[in-house]
């Protein structure tokens, strides 16, 4: 498949990025990655955390 030049500048807007935000999907999957291993209040053992918000 070939691109056009100036079709060439479509293609390299951040929009067309497979993840444009990449430090903020990382720090998104963090926060709920640790909300959603907390133990939980009403148990002893661990994993298991509510996932509130």
């Amino acid at each position: 498949m070939s691109v056009a030049p100036w079709e060439r500048g479509n293609l390299a807007k951040t929009q067309m990025e497979i993840d444009p935000y990449p430090l903020q999907s990382e720090m998104q999957s963090h926060n709920y990655s640790s909300r959603e291993a907390a133990p939980s209040h009403k148990s002893s053992s661990g994993g298991g955390g509510c996932g509130c918000y």
